[in-house]
């Protein structure tokens, strides 16, 4: 792609102010610079001959000869740039996904797991250069997406997470522990978890303490997120004879000293989203945390392009001297 035509020898531009004082000259000087003749009559001479009157055309053809030179000593050159971009610091992220009922809670819009679905989707297409993998959790875990960078694959698995998957509780050993079985063999230069939640461990068999031990040993920094306002909430409390939830004022339940110490020990962070606003700069603020380092090369191709102005201004003063020693010859 072409980026730009640039000029090699720019400070040759400054000669073009001397072509208009050439101008005013030639106009002002012309006719102390042309022979005259006194006769007693012009009988028998052409009174409107044209060629006198084109005359100046040869002045005008040897100014234009002068700019293409000057044009051409700036050598003017057309900039190709290509852009080459390495990673030089790849970063493999594990999502882990609470998806208990308490989840589709509505003190978040239009509850807590679908505005979770939407923040997440925007951090994966931001993190171009980045591999990676869902786990969804409630009262058991599961590999949603291994890692990988493929983030059409990511995206839609993310959309495919919902309710009911799984059996319900709040397993967040075993979220983090299947977590960290994700990313113990990467070999990324950073391995990231992001665990978010919103009630208190209250199922599984591994515990949160011995999965966050396991992440410090394989060298994974835990992100965690208590999700959910402060007081009570709009949450499932029982079925419906058809099924569906029904929907009661429950008091919100997070155990935030347990985040707090899974993401000390790992060298993470623990933020709390008690809205879909405070969700959404949580997420931003890991994406600035977790920056990945990518190098990028550019190289120029110039081409000059004086060539065809030297050739213009020999095509300009050879015709200004044929026509001054052809049709304009007898008037000099």
């Amino acid at each position: 792609m072409f980026e730009n035509i640039q000029f090699a020898n720019p400070q040759f531009f400054w000669l073009f102010l001397g072509l208009p004082l050439a101008l005013l000259w030639y106009f002002f000087k012309r006719k102390e610079q042309t022979a005259t003749l006194r006769i007693s009559s012009i009988q028998g001479f052409p009174k409107d001959d044209l060629l006198p009157k084109l005359k100046p055309l040869l002045f005008v053809l040897r100014i234009l000869a002068l700019a293409a030179i000057i044009t051409a000593m700036a050598r003017p050159q057309i900039r190709e740039v290509s852009t080459r971009t390495k990673t030089t610091k790849g970063i493999d992220i594990v999502m882990a996904i609470d998806v208990s009922s308490s989840m589709l809670a509505r003190d978040l819009r239009p509850n807590r797991l679908a505005a979770l679905k939407e923040v997440a989707s925007n951090f994966i297409r931001e993190r171009p250069s980045d591999r990676i993998g869902l786990v969804a959790y409630a009262g058991e875990s599961y590999t949603k997406t291994p890692i990988t960078s493929d983030k059409g694959i990511v995206l839609n698995a993310l959309r495919e997470i919902t309710y009911g998957q799984l059996s319900d509780g709040t397993a967040i050993g075993m979220g983090l522990a299947t977590s960290v079985n994700r990313l113990k063999d990467s070999k990324a230069s950073s391995k990231v978890i992001i665990l978010l939640t919103d009630g208190v461990n209250n199922s599984g068999f591994i515990e949160p303490q011995t999965a966050a031990n396991l992440a410090v040993e394989f060298g994974i920094k835990t992100y965690t997120i208590g999700l959910g306002t402060n007081g009570n909430a709009l949450s499932p409390i029982a079925y419906n004879a058809d099924g569906s939830f029904r929907y009661g004022m429950r008091q919100v339940e997070i155990d935030e000293p347990l985040l707090e110490e899974i993401a000390k020990v790992t060298g993470g962070k623990y933020f709390r989203a008690t809205n879909n606003q405070k969700l959404e700069a949580i997420y931003d603020e890991i994406n600035k945390l977790e920056k990945t380092e990518v190098e990028e090369f550019k190289y120029y191709n110039n081409e000059e392009k004086f060539r065809p102005w030297v050739l213009l201004a020999g095509v300009l003063l050879l015709s200004e001297w044929l026509f001054r020693n052809t049709l304009f010859r007898s008037f000099i």
